[in-house]
C-alpha cells in the first residue's frame, strides 16, 4: 500500500469542485468509480458537498496557499480490500495527518491495474476556519502504511524515502508513458562508470562518448543530451553534485575543445522501456501517427481560426451596414443614441458567441488529433483489437499476475483473445469486462472476478474460461468463490472438469444429485407424450402434428399433453410405437406414472 500527497504547484489552479468532478466522472466507463464516501459534510451528494466545502474555504480570506489536500492511497496489483477496510484505512490516514474533523470526499477508482482511493480534503477547518498544512506528511504516511499493512494483512511496500524528488518524477514518467527517461538512461548506462572516473577530462570524455554534455547551470551541474533534454547531475546520484565532484576531482573544468569534436558512439533516444516483446515496428507506427496528428491539428486549427475571423468580420460588417442605414433615418437624437447602443451590444454578443464556438471547435480538433504517450497509444490500439499492441502492453511487466478470485486453464492459449465488448484496457494489458454489477479482468493467463460478484458474472467468467482455455479449468480464490463456480457449472450443465480433485469430486456429486432430482420430478409429473422427429426444417412435421392434436383435445381434460422429445431414462419413459404422419415416421414415448399407494377406506357405520 502506498499513500501519497499530490501537491498543486500553483494555488490559483486548485479547485475543490473541479477535483471532485474529475474523481466522480465515469469517463464513459462502466467500471471506473466505486464507492463514494462523504465525511463531515451535511450533504450526501458529492456535487453539493463540493459547494458546501467551497463555502467553508471562502470563510478563510487570509491564506493564499492551496486550500485542498489531494491524497491517493494505492494498493498492490491484485489486491481488492472491501469497502469497510478502505473506509477504515482512510479514517486512520486522515486522523494521522490531522484532518479527522475536516470535510472530505473520497472516491474508489478500479479502472487501472492497481485499485486506488482518491481523497479530496478541505484544509480549512469547518468551524475555526484555520488552514492546516501537515509537516513532513510523507514520513507520517510511511510509518502508518507499515502499520496498516500488518493490521489488514496487505502486501508489503518499501516506504523508506530512498529517492529524490527528481528520481520519483522520472519513475512516474516512465511508468505512465512507457518511454525511458534521460535520468533513467544515464543511471542505467553511465552511472557506474562515472563513479570510477579520476579526472574532469575522463568524466567529460565518458559523457561525450554517450552523447551527453556536462556543464554548469546556476550553482550546480547539469547533463544535457543531444535533443536538449536536461537533467541535474545530482539527480543521477548525490555523489555527482558539484560540491562532491569538486571535492573528489578538484575545481570544475570545462571539457577540452578536442573532446567536443569526438563523435559519440551512442546517445540517448526516447525509446520504449525494455519489454519481452519487440516493439520496434509498433513504435514506428506510433511516431508516424503522432506526426500525422500534429499536422492535422495545425491544419484544422488554422481553418477554424480563419472561420472565426470570417464570422467576426461578417458580424462587424452587418452591424456597420445597420449603423449606416440608421444615420439616414431622421429620428430624435436620444432615440438614435439608444439604437446605436443596442447595435453595439448586439455586435459584442455575437462576437462573444463566435469565440465560444471557436473554443469548442478547438476542443473537438484536439480530441480528434489527440497528443498521447506511447502507453496510451498502445491502450487505444489494443482496445481497437490490435493484438500486437495488446502483447506489447502485457510484455512491459510480465511478472504481474492477477490474484484473488480467478479462473484459468491448464493449457493456455497460444494467441491472446481479441478484445470485444470490453469496458476498457489498462496499461498492463488487462482487459476489463462489465457484467451486471461486477467486473471481469482478463490478463491473458487468467480471468479474475471482482469481489461480491453476482452469479451472472461468475457464469460469464466460466463461459469465457471454457472458450479460452478448454474444458479443464483451474479455480483460485476463496471457498465461497469456488462454490459459486461449481454451482454455475452444474446448473448450466457445462461440459467442464476442474483441476482440483476435491472440487471435481464435488462437481460429480452435485451432477448426480441434479440428475436424480430431475428424474424424480419427471416421475411426479405423470405421463407425457413425447414425439421425436428426424426431419429438419423450420416447420417440422412434429410441430404441425402437435398443434393439430392440441386443437382436437382442447375440451378433453384427461388426455395427455403433447411435448417434444427429451432424453429420459427407461424408468421414467417407455417407447409405445411409431406413427406415419406427413410422409415422416414419428416415434412416440409415454412417461411412466409412479405407483400411488391406495388409501384405506373408512368403515361406514
Amino acid at each position: 500500500m502506498i499513500a501519497k500527497h499530490i501537491a498543486m504547484n500553483a494555488a490559483t489552479k486548485s479547485s475543490f469542485a473541479r477535483l471532485v468532478r474529475y474523481l466522480t466522472d465515469s469517463q464513459g466507463k462502466a467500471v471506473r468509480t466505486g464507492a463514494i464516501r462523504i465525511t463531515n459534510c451535511m450533504n450526501d451528494s458529492a456535487d453539493v458537498a463540493a459547494l458546501e466545502i467551497l463555502n467553508t474555504q471562502a470563510m478563510n480570506t487570509r491564506s493564499r496557499a492551496d486550500k485542498t489536500y489531494h491524497l491517493i492511497v494505492s494498493f498492490r496489483h491484485g489486491e481488492q480490500p472491501d469497502v469497510a477496510t478502505l473506509s477504515s484505512i482512510e479514517d486512520s490516514l486522515c486522523a494521522a495527518l490531522g484532518f479527522a474533523g475536516h470535510q472530505r470526499v473520497s472516491v474508489v477508482h478500479d479502472d487501472t491495474d492497481n485499485l486506488h482511493v482518491h481523497v479530496a480534503i478541505n484544509k480549512i477547518h469547518p468551524t475555526r476556519y484555520t488552514i492546516l498544512e501537515p509537516f513532513q506528511a510523507y514520513r507520517i504516511l510511511a510509518r502508518l502504511c507499515d502499520k496498516l499493512e500488518d493490521e489488514y494483512g496487505l502486501q508489503k511496500d518499501n516506504h523508506a524515502p530512498g529517492k529524490t524528488a527528481s528520481e520519483n518524477r522520472a519513475a512516474d514518467m516512465e511508468h505512465h508513458s512507457g518511454v525511458e527517461s534521460l535520468l533513467g538512461w544515464v543511471k542505467r548506462e553511465c552511472a557506474e562508470r562515472m563513479r570510477v572516473t579520476q579526472s574532469w577530462d575522463e568524466l567529460h570524455a565518458l559523457l561525450l562518448d554517450n552523447g551527453l554534455r556536462l556543464h554548469p547551470a546556476g550553482n550546480g551541474l547539469v547533463i544535457t543530451a543531444a535533443d536538449r533534454t536536461t537533467v541535474k547531475a545530482s539527480s543521477v546520484g548525490r555523489e555527482f553534485s558539484r560540491p562532491r565532484l569538486e571535492q573528489r576531482l578538484g575545481p570544475f573544468q570545462a571539457a577540452p575543445s578536442k573532446l567536443k569534436t569526438v563523435r559519440p558512439a551512442r546517445g540517448y533516444q526516447k525509446q520504449p522501456l525494455a519489454s519481452s516483446v519487440d516493439t520496434t515496428e509498433l513504435y514506428s507506427r506510433y511516431r508516424a501517427a503522432q506526426v500525422r496528428a500534429a499536422e492535422g491539428r495545425v491544419r484544422e486549427r488554422n481553418q477554424a481560426r480563419a472561420r472565426k475571423e470570417r464570422r467576426i468580420d461578417a458580424a462587424k460588417r452587418t452591424v456597420g451596414l445597420k449603423r449606416a442605414a440608421l444615420k439616414l433615418v431622421s429620428i430624435p437624437g436620444p432615440a438614435k443614441k439608444l439604437m446605436y447602443g443596442a447595435l453595439s451590444r448586439a455586435r459584442s454578443e455575437e462576437i462573444a458567441a463566435i469565440k465560444v464556438l471557436y473554443r469548442r471547435e478547438r476542443q473537438a480538433i484536439d480530441q480528434r488529433h489527440w497528443r498521447c504517450q506511447w502507453a496510451d497509444w498502445l491502450r487505444h490500439e489494443a482496445a481497437q483489437g490490435d493484438l500486437e499492441a495488446l502483447a506489447a502492453l502485457r510484455g512491459r511487466d510480465p511478472r504481474s499476475v492477477l490474484t484473488g478470485n480467478s479462473v484459468t486453464g491448464k493449457a493456455l492459449p497460444r494467441q491472446p483473445a481479441r478484445p470485444t465488448g470490453h469496458d476498457s484496457v489498462t496499461k498492463k494489458g488487462t482487459i476489463i469486462y462489465h457484467v451486471g454489477g461486477s467486473a471481469i479482468r482478463d490478463d491473458g493467463d487468467r480471468l479474475k472476478v471482482s469481489l461480491e460478484a453476482d452469479q451472472a458474472a461468475v457464469l460469464s467468467a466460466l463461459e469465457m474460461a471454457v472458450a479460452r482455455f478448454g474444458g479443464r479449468i483451474a479455480v483460485n480464490g476463496s471457498d465461497g468463490f469456488k462454490e459459486q463456480i461449481l454451482v454455475a457449472a452444474v446448473e448450466a450443465g457445462m461440459r467442464v472438469t476442474f483441476a482440483d480433485a476435491a472440487l471435481e469430486q464435488r462437481r460429480l456429486e452435485l451432477t448426480q444429485a441434479s440428475t436424480a432430482q430431475q428424474e424424480a420430478m419427471a416421475v411426479r409429473a405423470g405421463p407425457a407424450l413425447s414425439c421425436e422427429s428426424r426431419c429438419d426444417g423450420e416447420d417440422s412435421v412434429v410441430d404441425i402434428y402437435m398443434a393439430e392434436r392440441g386443437k382436437e383435445n382442447v375440451d378433453i381434460l384427461e388426455v395427455n399433453k403433447q411435448a417434444r422429445y427429451t432424453p429420459l431414462p427407461p424408468s421414467v419413459a417407455k417407447n409405445v410405437g411409431t406413427q406415419r404422419v406427413g410422409g415422416q415416421t414419428l416415434g412416440a414415448r409415454v412417461g411412466v406414472k409412479a405407483p400411488v399407494p391406495m388409501k384405506a377406506k373408512k368403515r361406514s357405520r
